[in-house]
């Protein structure tokens, strides 16, 4: 049985945009290796308005979406368990690592917020995670479940075309991708550097190696702390030490 991500949504209307294109699109649509389906949580309303959603308890602006109204939805999904994700700006970062993790599963239950949110007893009765893809707060949880599911999905074995290219990626061992060039050779004036047109493959590992170093240690020392943390005491100390040298210090 194939990945199968799930969405429980207000606007199924949204999905699939960006992973129905391109190689997630191909892995879907025509390979078999992964399925898509939504859920529109509105036909779970047993409200003869069809209202899914009620006033926060103990007052302040905007609607919750009901518990029970999400609770049936959930219920009535078949086929082996499966994580269950609610898309929250305070939820827990989304990593590489969990998506790894998630990608190994039978598939992955997303569910959708909007309004102020959903009432916390579903997500805790029923066991979501909440997951956050940034520090920034969306109008739903659409676009951060195609994140998600992208996230996942591309992971899959067979879904990209070189499985390799996944091992020198962003946050794989730690470190950030370093950067990438192609032709034309220059480009307003700017050359492409010149070890990556030597030939020497130990040079151009070196080279790559460093500017990822480097790039995580500019942009993230939360990572760059990390990755010395799990180095040899001589490798950290070579590394700081270059790292101040970068500094001027």
């Amino acid at each position: 049985m194939p990945f199968t991500a799930t969405v429980l949504t207000m606007f199924p209307e949204a999905f699939p945009g960006p992973l129905g294109v391109s190689l997630i699109g191909t892995a879907w649509r025509e390979r078999g290796l992964w399925s898509l389906e939504t859920l529109d949580i509105r036909g779970f309303s047993e409200d003869r308005r069809g209202f899914l959603d009620d006033t926060p308890a103990g007052g302040g602006p905007g609607q919750v979406l009901k518990a029970d109204v999400v609770a049936r939805a959930l219920d009535s999904l078949t086929g082996p368990p499966r994580p269950l994700l609610y898309m929250s700006a305070r939820g827990r970062p989304l990593t590489q690592a969990r998506c790894q993790e998630w990608a190994k599963a039978d598939g992955i239950v997303v569910l959708c917020g909007r309004f102020e949110g959903v009432d916390q007893r579903v997500l805790d009765a029923r066991g979501f995670e909440e997951i956050s893809v940034g520090d920034a707060v969306l109008a739903g949880g659409e676009a951060a479940a195609m994140v998600v599911i992208e996230a996942c999905v591309r992971l899959i074995p067979g879904v990209l075309g070189q499985a390799e290219s996944l091992s020198s990626e962003s946050f794989e061992d730690g470190l950030l991708e370093h950067p990438q060039y192609t032709r034309p050779r220059t480009f307003e004036g700017i050359d492409i550097p010149e070890v990556l047109l030597s030939g020497d493959h130990k040079r151009v590992a070196a080279w790559r190696q460093d500017q990822r170093e480097e790039t995580t240690r500019e942009r993230r020392p939360d990572l760059w702390a990390a990755h010395l943390e799990k180095r040899p005491a001589e490798t950290s100390a070579k590394s700081q030490l270059k790292s101040a040298k970068a500094r001027g210090e």
